[in-house]
């Protein structure tokens, strides 16, 4: 038991980044999936809407539980507000390029394409907050 407590301090913040990625990946999803297929709005705007929602849901938990970044001063949220919605922009971008592609041009099937396209945008997130976003809270108040 011990040894499994080491393993999951050593990589609590990969495994937290995993546990909310998914639970974002979910939120993005099912937004999607309602917009899309329920609601009938076109894909890119259904795209957008899902990517606002999820990215609100993923600097909350990526900024209090997975990167331990437990302020909201000014000073910190003036770091942390435009590196945090500057990144993932980027990445929205980047998801709203591979859905246009693989969805309206090359009419593939979109759920697939949407787990696909947000598995990558999980990857790029997580090394941008790793190593930009949260790097050293506890150094930003000083």
């Amino acid at each position: 038991m011990a040894k499994i407590k080491a393993l999951f301090l050593k990589y609590k913040g990969l495994i937290m980044y995993a546990v909310f990625g998914g639970l974002t990946t979910l939120v993005n999803m099912a937004a999607y999936y309602l917009c899309f297929n329920i609601i009938g709005i076109t894909n890119v705007p259904s795209v957008i809407i899902a990517w606002i929602l999820a990215v609100c849901f993923a600097f909350i938990t990526n900024k209090l539980w997975v990167f331990n970044s437990k302020s909201f001063s000014a000073k910190v949220l003036k770091h942390e507000l435009p590196t945090f919605f500057g990144a993932r922009i980027a990445t929205g971008l980047l998801d709203v390029g591979i859905m246009y592609l693989a969805v309206d041009v090359l009419h593939w099937n979109s759920t697939v394409w949407k787990l696909i396209s947000n598995i990558l945008v999980i990857i790029i997130n997580y090394i941008a907050s790793k190593l930009l976003i949260f790097k050293h809270p506890a150094e930003k108040e000083k």
